[in-house]
């Protein structure tokens, strides 16, 4: 027999209890540290895994019952951008557009003294089309006009208005009246690069 163990068995025995427990608490210990703690981490990386699966699951699930929803949304959106499209000449329709413009006015019984298109000013997707207007003509004949240019199918605004030379004639007032008139185009794809290779760096 191994003299190690004989002297074991020749301790007393709360000598031999105490041992037996010793040896028990290290096996214990050896158990929970290399089997027990890396199943441990095991099973809570793979609970942290189902918890995330079931959140991509319940937001997928959610966006799916919403796509009917989501489809009809982008239909009105498209169908509002055709119509805002509509409104915004492209730049063969500004000559025109600006024809209507002093038709208008001339069909209001206004004379025009000025009539100068400035430079166009790009923006994001589109550009202002300003012009400077100054006219002459009756109170009466100016509001005409400008229903008449809030009546156009294409957008024009109507600003900076002032009247000077305000004066009686034949029991009409009549005045002139100077102001801004700007309407806006959609840029194509080549003016839109064009103008972001053109912009400033900040």
């Amino acid at each position: 027999m191994d003299p190690s163990v004989e002297k074991i068995l020749k301790l007393p025995t709360k000598q031999k209890i105490q041992i037996l427990v010793l040896v028990a608490i290290i096996e214990a210990a050896a158990l929970i540290w290399f089997l027990y703690l890396p199943k441990y981490n095991e099973l809570k990386g793979l609970d942290a895994d189902i918890t995330r699966l079931e959140g991509e699951i319940s937001e997928k699930t959610r966006v799916a019952n919403n796509l009917p929803k989501l489809k009809l949304e982008y239909e009105q959106l498209n169908h509002e951008l055709v119509l805002a499209l509509a409104e915004l000449p492209n730049s063969k329709e500004i000559p025109s557009l600006l024809t209507s413009i002093t038709s208008l006015g001339k069909n209001a019984g206004l004379d025009f003294l000025t009539f100068r298109p400035k430079p166009e000013v790009p923006k994001d997707f589109y550009a202002d089309v300003p012009v400077d207007i100054v006219v002459s003509g009756s109170y009466f004949s100016v509001a005409n006009f400008f229903a008449a240019v809030a009546n156009l199918p294409r957008i024009v605004n109507i600003t900076n208005v002032t009247f000077s030379d305000i004066k009686n004639v034949n029991n009409r007032m009549m005045t002139k009246v100077t102001c801004l008139a700007t309407t806006f185009r959609f840029l194509d794809k080549k003016e839109i690069k064009d103008d972001k290779k053109t912009a400033p760096q900040k």
